[in-house]
């Protein structure tokens, strides 16, 4: 009879000879899932994945991993509306991480320290024209040029940028900003011809030997309304108000002034008056919360004293006033006329009611598909009803934004490499969702969004200079810390540390742990205790 238990009188070492896997009914898994900062970003950025590597003070290698999908960080990080943010997982803690805020701050820290982008290795002796040098042409040419290709960038504006420069206001985006981050997809090797139209693109590629094409000439002509005007009452299009500001610093207005429309380019406009010392009053059908205008940026134009006039519309305009009429949302939200009216001081009007393609160009492509206002793609090549032209951007979709320009230039430059090999570009399946009730945040305490700065509402606005001021470094770390890692391993080691039997393998930095199943029982202690949900348990195969 044995004096001790039999555990007891095991020799050193002779664990690794019990096998005790073999008693398992559940065996954990690593699963890879895809984070919702991830699956809802237009240019289909790995923020998770740059975050940890900003987080760990990595940042050379944040913003490679950053910009592999977007070359323009430091823009987006002061003009993307940031929707990722609304569906971070960290908002069921707390607050949700600050994505945009440290996406600039790895932008300008590039910027900074004068990062590059690398150099194709091969040529592959095709040949690209770009048309339009708008943020989706921008981001074409900059992916085409990556995978090795010859890329030539027309644009008929003096300078490139397209709605970046002619139609966000320098105060959100400061211009050397933008024309370092051109600069260095030029420095790949991308050249970009500024000043001149392309009035026929067959024609165009045909002359130039080009092997495939790429429209992206975004929507820029602006939609008008018609007003019963006096003679003297000025009428303007937004689109030519911001650009004639961006050209010329100033623009020759009323005092009084009526922008007409709800969307962030009435912002915008509304805005850059108060600037130049009008006095601007948006006028708009709905109410605020059906107004599609970004919510901070509507924020920040009450907080520099611009009015709005709610539900309502303008049917009649005279020499220094406006006839309103009121207007009451039904039951589906659609605003209806009231009957009543009033009027409001006005000397000039700017239309901000939306934007269309120019079409002039379009029409002579015979057998181009387009549907509405918009060139019709294929979802996942973006090529257009004719072989060998793609499309991109504003031209092609209704989401009228600069970060789904990014992503569909991205788009289409992949759709084009493939039809180059000929090949037809797939997207690839995607993993499932990282949900906030698979996960095991308790190791979390709170850590509030860190707040950006902002240039005090009393200087901005008699000044064009940048309002939103960037993270420190501190700061930077700290927030991309706030990451939950949703889905996938983060290497806390909480796994490693939990396990009774040391069935937890780790396998060096960046490269995750195993699970040694010899020696796993199934107890499902490294599961409940990884805070990503990237362990699952799994019934065993018998």
């Amino acid at each position: 009879m044995l004096k001790k238990s039999f555990a007891v009188t095991l020799e050193p070492g002779t664990s690794l000879a019990n096998h005790t896997g073999s008693w398992r009914t559940l065996r954990p898994v690593n699963v890879f899932k895809l984070p919702p900062c991830n699956k809802q970003c237009p240019a289909g950025e790995n923020i998770q994945q740059w975050l940890y590597y900003a987080a760990e003070g990595d940042y050379e290698h944040a913003w490679r991993v950053l910009t592999e999908e977007n070359p323009m960080p430091a823009c987006m990080g002061r003009v993307c509306y940031h929707t990722c943010e609304g569906k971070c997982n960290r908002g069921f803690l707390d607050e949700s991480v600050g994505i945009n805020s440290v996406e600039r701050f790895l932008g300008d820290y590039a910027l900074e320290h004068k990062l590059a982008f690398k150099r194709p290795v091969k040529e592959t002796g095709k040949k690209i024209l770009v048309i339009g040098a708008g943020p989706g042409g921008l981001s074409a040419a900059y992916h085409l040029r990556h995978y090795g290709h010859t890329v030539h960038v027309v644009e008929q504006a003096e300078q490139a940028g397209g709605m970046m420069r002619y139609g966000i206001p320098v105060y959100r985006l400061p211009r050397n900003i933008l024309d370092a981050e051109i600069k260095r997809i030029e420095d790949m090797g991308v050249t970009i011809e500024c000043g001149r139209k392309i009035s026929d693109i067959e024609a165009e590629k045909k002359a130039g030997k080009y092997d495939a094409v790429i429209i992206t000439t975004g929507a820029g002509i602006s939609q008008n309304v018609d007003i019963p005007q006096g003679d003297t009452n000025k009428i303007l299009n937004a689109l030519n108000v911001l650009g004639e500001i961006e050209t010329t610093g100033e623009i020759q207005i009323a005092r009084r002034v009526a922008v007409y429309g709800g969307g962030n380019t009435a912002v915008d406009v509304a805005r850059s008056l108060r600037r130049i010392g009008a006095e601007p009053v948006i006028v708009y059908r709905r109410n605020r919360d059906k107004m599609p205008a970004n919510e901070e940026e509507m924020d920040a134009a009450i907080a520099e004293g611009i009015q709005v006039k709610w539900l309502s519309t303008i049917s009649g305009a005279t020499k220094d006033s406006l006839k309103i009429e009121k207007m009451a949302l039904d039951e589906y939200g659609y605003p209806q006329p009231t009957g009543e009216y009033e009027e409001l001081p006005a000397d000039a009007v700017v239309l901000a009611i939306g934007q269309n393609v120019e079409k002039d160009i379009l029409q002579k492509l015979q057998g181009l598909n387009m549907e509405r206002d918009s060139i019709v793609v294929d979802p996942e090549t973006m090529m257009t009803s004719i072989d060998g032209i793609f499309a991109a951007g504003d031209v092609a979709t209704n989401d009228r934004t600069v970060t789904h320009a990014i992503g569909m230039g991205k788009n289409a430059a992949r759709g084009v490499n493939a039809y180059l090999k000929g090949q037809v570009y797939k997207k690839q399946p995607k993993n499932p969702d990282a949900k906030f009730e698979d996960m095991h945040p308790w190791y979390y305490t709170d850590a509030p969004k860190t707040v950006r700065a902002e240039l005090e509402v009393a200087r901005r606005t008699n000044t064009f200079d940048e309002v939103q001021h960037g993270l420190t470094e501190e700061n930077a770390i700290f927030e991309a810390r706030r990451c939950l890692s949703c889905g996938n391993c983060m290497e806390c080691d909480n796994c490693y540390g939990v396990c009774p039997d040391s069935a937890v393998v780790k396998l060096g930095p960046g490269k995750g742990y195993e699970f040694n199943y010899d020696y796993c029982k199934g107890c499902g202690v490294c599961a409940q205790e990884c805070p990503c949900g990237h362990i699952e348990m799994v019934p065993e195969q018998i």
